[in-house]
């Protein structure tokens, strides 16, 4: 049974919070929610980003914090 956009427990995915949900950002709390404590070193490294895109991800979750 499918739900429908009309339902209350229906929830599209356009609700998705953008902040926590980006793909970098959420490679990025995927990572610090396993470990005691990482670096910025260890975070490019794990996650592929450069540390100028790191620096920006970590801000806009800070600010959203």
């Amino acid at each position: 049974m499918t739900k429908s956009t009309s339902d209350p427990e229906f929830h599209p995915l356009t609700e998705i919070d953008q902040i926590i949900h980006t793909p970098a950002r959420l490679r990025l709390l995927t990572y610090l929610c396993v470990v005691r404590s990482a670096d910025c070193l260890l975070l490019v490294r794990v996650t592929g980003l450069t540390r100028g895109h790191l620096a920006t991800h970590l801000t806009k979750l800070e600010e959203a914090a």
